[in-house]
């Protein structure tokens, strides 16, 4: 095969790279986009990175309070990872914004910067890996740095590489050229990503708050039952980490996810929500004839007026019945008539009235 052959099999051998390569990033976006926890998501994008360039570590900054906070750290070759999910806890210093740091400097000047060595370098201040080196018996060399910039054009954070390993020998190596545009890309989907996971992370909150202030009003609107809907989320909560800590019996195979179990918790603070335009008169009601008033005062009144129209027919009776000179027995049947008919409606009455008062019993 003759040096033409070798050239167009070396391009096709590169295209195909390339390809491969792009490919990948894209499915790397299309993860980035899916991951919604923001601690998951800093993880998976420095695990993405490091695979993806090959690199030995990397370090991710987020930028608050005018400086770059630290995240999550990895490192491969030291078996290190510190932050994210599965990270152990610890922290470094935050970055200051002085353009004698490589990492402010990114930011800043919103460029990716790529050394070969940090050790030959005099650019930028370089104490930081040199007493991490000293500390740890590591060789910092190579190393990329990328700002994050968000759909807004503004920088939310840093992305920091560090020693890219020959994929044949193993050696550290300076970082290729093509991993820096391609470094650029997964840093800018990136920084879209974190944004969308930190306002859908902020709607949460507000919705929260909503939640707060809707349980707080319906409890300033009814002594009577006042943290009622605390009571009712708290219990329901309970029951299902006893249903999720149960091994037999009918809840043996049940077992609420953590999303079904906060969709259970937002249920048990909103199941009373309608409270809150519910008449007071209706809600706050002391008897069961209560709207704005006691509603039993008209009954009352009604029952008056059916024992007056009961007197009134009794005495034109007896009047004509003493007209007519009636035997006294007529007039006692009488008599014991309009008793019957007045004590019947009387016991009515107070049936009702009884009736009128909440109880669990009648």
């Amino acid at each position: 095969m003759g040096p033409a052959s070798n050239i167009e099999k070396n391009h096709g051998y590169s295209e195909t790279v390339e390809l491969n390569l792009v490919q990948r990033l894209a499915d790397i976006g299309i993860s980035l986009s899916a991951e919604h926890n923001i601690d998951a998501l800093l993880e998976k994008i420095v695990t993405e990175a490091l695979s993806f360039t090959n690199a030995d570590g990397g370090t991710l900054y987020l930028v608050k309070n005018g400086k770059l906070e630290f995240c999550i750290s990895k490192n491969i070759s030291l078996g290190i990872s510190i932050g994210g999910l599965t990270g152990s806890p610890g922290s470094f210093d935050p970055v200051p914004m002085d353009p004698a740091f490589v990492s402010a400097y990114a930011a800043i000047e919103m460029k990716t910067v790529n050394i070969p060595d940090v050790y030959k370098s005099t650019e930028f201040d370089f104490t930081g890996p040199k007493t991490y080196d000293a500390k740890t018996g590591y060789r910092s060399m190579s190393m990329l740095v990328t700002p994050m910039t968000n759909h807004e054009d503004e920088v939310i954070g840093v992305l920091q590489l560090l020693n890219a390993l020959d994929h044949g020998t193993g050696e550290i190596i300076p970082f290729e050229s093509r991993y820096v545009v391609l470094a650029e890309s997964l840093a800018s989907q990136a920084a879209v990503a974190i944004t969308n996971a930190s306002l859908i992370k902020e709607m949460e909150r507000l919705f929260e708050s909503f939640l707060q202030v809707m349980v707080t009003a319906l409890d300033a609107r009814s002594k009577y039952t006042h943290g009622h809907v605390r009571r009712v989320a708290g219990l329901a909560m309970e029951t299902a980490r006893v249903i999720n800590e149960v091994r037999n019996g009918p809840f043996a195979g049940l077992s609420f996810t953590a999303d079904e179990l906060n969709e259970l918790r937002i249920a048990g603070w909103m199941h009373d929500i309608g409270k809150i335009i519910t008449p007071q008169h209706v809600m706050d009601k002391s008897v069961k004839l209560e709207t704005i008033f006691d509603r039993s005062e008209l009954v009352k009144t009604r029952y008056e007026l059916i024992l007056s129209q009961l007197r009134s027919e009794y005495l034109e009776e007896k009047v004509r019945l003493l007209a007519e000179n009636a035997p006294k027995e007529k007039v006692d049947a009488l008599d014991a008539e309009a008793q019957g008919k007045a004590d019947a409606v009387k016991e009515e009455r107070d049936f009702v009235l009884m009736c009128n008062n909440p109880g669990e019993f009648m």
